[in-house]
């Protein structure tokens, strides 16, 4: 009896390329596309808005703000936090929240968290293509760029580093290396990031 797949690796080898939006630089997953492919994978699946203590959907620190959702699939749960930001991916001080900007970081969010299960994950690592896609190129039709700190793909990878620490340095190394000669000193600083 050949085993089922994870969610994870169910939603992960979902290509979501014609589904990425782009906007100031940044690539986004339509929010509500991803939920559902997540329904309509998996039908149970639920997500949580977290209240602070006065039972505002937000939270904060007196000057700036974040949400923090979480998404569950068979039972697994995934929280992010995202920064209430503004069109330029700076964080809005708290007297100039709106609820607009509040909405609009809770879907981001969710999204975030979605991904955390598989779906449109290689968006935050700064890959453009699926991991099945990547394994089934040779090496001579595989781009190899080398990672260095300060280059245009480093902010993205420590991004993705962050939301993944839990893999432990070895698989971030091994993962970032389908797509990129890690230099030492990249190799050093992402080291240090994860201490």
């Amino acid at each position: 009896m050949a085993n089922a797949k994870s969610s994870f690796e169910t939603l992960s080898n979902i290509n979501v390329n014609d589904k990425v939006e782009k906007k100031n630089g940044l690539s986004y997953l339509s929010w509500a596309w991803a939920w559902q492919v997540v329904k309509k994978h998996y039908p149970q699946s639920t997500y949580t808005i977290y209240e602070n203590n006065d039972g505002f959907n937000y939270h904060h620190d007196g000057m700036t703000a974040w949400v923090k959702t979480g998404v569950t699939i068979e039972g697994i749960e995934h929280i992010e936090y995202l920064p209430i930001m503004d069109y330029r991916n700076k964080s809005i001080p708290l007297t100039d929240l709106t609820s607009f900007h509040v909405n609009s970081s809770i879907q981001r969010s969710l999204t975030k968290a979605i991904a955390r299960h598989g779906l449109g994950l290689y968006i935050y690592a700064g890959e453009d293509i699926p991991a099945d896609e990547v394994s089934s190129k040779t090496p001579a039709e595989q781009k190899v760029v080398t990672l260095n700190i300060g280059d245009d793909n480093w902010e993205k990878v420590l991004r993705w580093v962050a939301a993944n620490k839990e893999k432990g340095l070895a698989e971030i190394i091994k993962t970032l290396q389908t797509k990129y000669k890690v230099s030492a000193k990249a190799k050093t600083a992402l080291k240090a990031e994860l201490a």
